[in-house]
């Protein structure tokens, strides 16, 4: 219990690290956005003095590395700023955003861990026969393909040419709890295909490796099937690695489904982020950045977490 609080303290130290960098990065990368904020705000035909008091308000007459201390500081005490394109607290625009971008990212794993774990079982349980090989044709084919081309393909099929989903996925909160699984299923098979691979080939490694163990050549000589053999011997013991590539694959559905929430117009954060970025509404672009950037060290953490508590060995290895 005193290593894993220990690590724990560790990595939570170099993930605040990471976090104070990613924000950095955040920040140049506006700071290095060609043209004058205000000006483009504005619009050409603002006065120099109407320009010079909207950068006084924007605060950026002031240094950059004092408006980037500020900026940090006053985001880790959870004021995030207003909107400069509606003048709302960008916490109340993003709370509603990241809870649908959640709820995505939710509906997501629910499908593509249980569809994962079956298919990597019995890809290790028909190991290089042609249902194995198919199995991983098939898996890495989808992940070879763009987020967008695939949604683009589900899109011709089940919303234009059978008409089962709708092309659009939007969601409020009036909804029911079927009308909004109906809504997202579709930005959710995208996400699902393209996460399934990593797991189901992590899953068939995992089990492939213990099944090279003295207990499971012990259990073989008992005469037990092999199929008995990997559900209930190998698959337990091979749960680290598999619930390790789980948590990085959910922090990539958290975070990675910007393309896809553009694509279906899904009400998430991703889409934020990017009408923001159009509309030059700078502060909500940096709160969204970094709340992602927060989400995903986070969710690598507690990958690392469930990791070692899956397998203490990791602890003293020798």
């Amino acid at each position: 219990m005193k290593n894993i609080l220990e690590l724990t303290f560790k990595r939570l130290l170099l993930g605040f690290g990471t976090i104070i960098v990613i924000s950095m990065l955040i920040f140049i990368g506006v700071e290095a956005l060609p043209g004058d904020l205000a000006e483009a705000i504005l619009g050409q035909d603002a006065t120099p003095e109407t320009v010079a008091a909207f950068r006084a308000e924007l605060k950026l007459d002031l240094p950059p590395h004092v408006r980037y201390v500020e900026w940090l500081g006053n985001f880790l005490q959870g004021d995030l700023g207003n909107s400069l394109a509606g003048d709302r607290p960008i916490a109340e625009m993003i709370g509603w955003r990241f809870s649908n971008t959640f709820f995505l990212a939710a509906v997501s794993t629910v499908i593509a861990v249980p569809i994962a774990l079956i298919l990597g079982i019995l890809a290790a349980l028909y190991r290089n026969t042609a249902f194995d090989k198919t199995i991983s044709i098939v898996t890495l084919s989808f992940i070879s393909f763009p987020e967008f081309f695939i949604a683009y393909i589900l899109i011709a099929l089940f919303s234009v040419q059978f008409q089962f989903f709708p092309s659009i996925a939007n969601i409020d909160d009036g909804m029911s709890l079927f009308e909004k699984l109906h809504s997202v299923l579709l930005p959710s098979l995208t996400l699902t295909m393209v996460v399934t691979a990593h797991m189901m080939r992590q899953t068939r490694a995992s089990i492939i490796n213990i099944l090279s163990s003295e207990y499971i050549e012990m259990a073989k000589l008992k005469g037990l099937k092999r199929l008995r053999v990997i559900v209930v011997h190998a698959f337990p013991n091979s749960l680290s690695p598999v619930i390790n590539v789980v948590a990085l694959n959910l922090a990539y559905l958290v975070v990675g489904v910007v393309i896809v929430e553009v694509v279906f117009v899904y009400p998430g954060l991703g889409q934020l982020m990017v009408d923001s970025v159009a509309k030059r509404d700078i502060p909500v672009v940096q709160a969204s950045g970094l709340i992602f950037a927060v989400t995903y060290v986070l969710l690598n953490l507690l990958a690392d977490l469930l990791s070692i508590v899956t397998n203490p060995r990791q602890l003293n290895p020798r």
